[in-house]
């Protein structure tokens, strides 16, 4: 019987297979961590460190200091009052990066959450220094401003992108939401930029409205397999025209999305969701299934099968279009 090769490559980094766990409470914790990497996981990626945790420790070193400058400390009062974040500080988060690269032999990838270019590039380079093997920069800003352009925003993501770039040599992946006007050409200039591979797709957090006390709260829905469509099809029309690496991430929950997102042209697929609800060990069960599937249709290797339904390589391009979305509605069937 073939024995399929299920590795891939990502970010230059020759992985045992596609199944990568993706920044989440399981990846913060060393024991999870060891459960992840003892199911088969090829890579994990950590909690993010967020832009807000970082100005909160500048803004307390600020406070200090001015604590020093100044006899009177009732003068501290006029700064504000910053959230109390649950999870770990920057200098936590490279402990936890250190004490992962020690706990497992994976490799492990830092992430850095936030949308400017402010005081958080030096760690980028402090993630690269406790060891990282790379960093995924998990970028998230909703703009409010009407007098900011759709070309405003996206130029904020190229200058990020390339200054990070600039201050660290391991390799940078950027994790985006799929909400732009013209996807392929802000890809380009992100892998212009420096990106060595894009995260497909970042998976915003909703606000909702509690009635009770009518304040907006996060309201915090994990994924669906459903999800994996916006990938799959954004996937299939950008493998052909970016020459980096691709991750798929949102609504990978089974085998057979993992396959069809290989297929489109993914290098790996990402998930968290379904590992929260099933627990670690699952990511087994979805390694052993992917390779039944490639042993029942005789496919020698995961490489074989990337990008082979990618726009490209099938027949009908247009499926990737608009060819689809009327032949659904011309097919659908009431169901009542």
């Amino acid at each position: 019987m073939m024995i399929p090769d299920l590795s891939t490559q990502y970010l230059g980094m020759k992985l045992k297979n596609p199944l990568v766990a993706s920044a989440g409470p399981l990846t913060g914790e060393l024991d999870s961590l060891r459960q992840l990497e003892d199911a088969g996981a090829s890579a994990a990626v950590l909690p993010s460190l967020f832009e807000e945790q970082i100005e909160h420790d500048e803004i307390e070193i600020h406070k200090f200091f001015e604590f020093q400058a100044f006899p009177n400390a009732e003068s501290l009062n006029n700064f504000p009052e910053m959230p109390d974040f649950d999870s770990y500080g920057p200098d936590d988060y490279l402990e936890k990066l250190r004490s992962a690269k020690e706990a497992v032999s994976i490799p492990v990838i830092g992430s850095l959450n936030g949308w400017s270019d402010g005081g958080w590039i030096r760690y980028a380079e402090e993630i690269e220094e406790a060891g990282a093997d790379a960093l995924e920069l998990n970028v998230y800003f909703v703009p409010t401003d009407p007098t900011i352009t759709a070309a405003g925003v996206e130029k904020q993501y190229v200058d990020l992108v390339a200054a990070v770039r600039q201050s660290i040599s391991i390799p940078l992946a950027v994790k985006i939401g799929p909400n732009f006007s013209s996807l392929p050409n802000f890809a380009q200039r992100l892998a212009d930029a420096g990106a060595d591979g894009l995260v497909l797709f970042n998976r915003y957090l909703e606000s909702d409205i509690d009635l009770e006390t009518l304040e907006y709260h996060p309201d915090l829905v994990l994924s669906n397999r459903h999800e994996a469509r916006t990938p799959i099809r954004w996937i299939g029309i950008l493998r052909d025209q970016l020459d980096i690496s691709l991750a798929a991430t949102s609504g990978v929950q089974r085998a057979d999305g993992i396959i069809k997102l290989l297929l489109a042209g993914a290098d790996i697929t990402m998930m968290a969701s379904i590992l929260l609800m099933k627990g670690p060990e699952f990511l087994g069960t979805l390694l052993e299934e992917v390779n039944q599937w490639l042993i029942e249709y005789e496919c020698a290797s995961v490489e074989q099968l990337k990008g082979s339904m990618s726009q490209g390589n099938y027949p009908n391009p247009s499926a990737l279009k608009r060819a689809n979305y009327m032949r659904a509605l011309k097919n659908y069937t009431p169901q009542y």
